[in-house]
């Protein structure tokens, strides 16, 4: 299956928070093929239901190898001081900017059969899993920035080609 195109910053679902998975039928089953194909695009270490346009509870990530998926994560435990780190997102591309998140991190949800998963991992993941929560709710990483960082990125989306 094709991947689906990523949405882009401006577009409303992105700034939308997502419903919860309720039952497992085919068009969940539908979404979590479509993040598992979106997501397996080299340089792609996450991607949130709703950057493909679905108010879907759900993400998907590619970090060192390790490809999954969560229904209805929630982040249950961070661990670490938060330090920044450069994040950028695929729904606003190619900016970078830092951002403060922990250096580890577990999330937790269920499976295509409705079984309890838990993903928990440093660095990368810790990360990825952070920033697709944040999707899920409605938030983009542009929000976590320092008041001066935010302006520019603005100013650099608003100049942009894609916008």
């Amino acid at each position: 299956m094709p991947e689906r195109p990523i949405r882009l910053f401006g577009d409303p679902v992105l700034k939308t928070a997502s419903a919860p998975v309720g039952e497992i039928d085919e068009r969940v089953r539908a979404v979590v093929a479509d993040l598992l194909d979106s997501v397996a695009i080299p340089g792609r270490a996450g991607v949130a239901a709703s950057q493909i346009g679905v108010n879907l509870r759900a993400f998907s990530f590619n970090v060192d190898g390790r490809i999954g998926y969560l229904l209805n994560p929630v982040l249950v435990e961070l661990g670490g001081d938060p330090e920044l780190v450069e994040e950028g997102c695929l729904s606003v591309p190619d900016l970078w900017y830092p951002v403060r998140r922990s250096p580890w991190a577990r999330a937790e949800g269920i499976d295509l059969d409705g079984n309890p998963v838990s993903v928990e991992g440093a660095g990368l993941l810790a990360q990825a899993l952070q920033h697709e929560v944040d999707h899920l709710d409605g938030m983009l990483y542009l929000d976590r920035l320092e008041k001066d960082a935010r302006r520019d990125a603005m100013r650099r989306i608003r100049e942009s080609s894609w916008f």
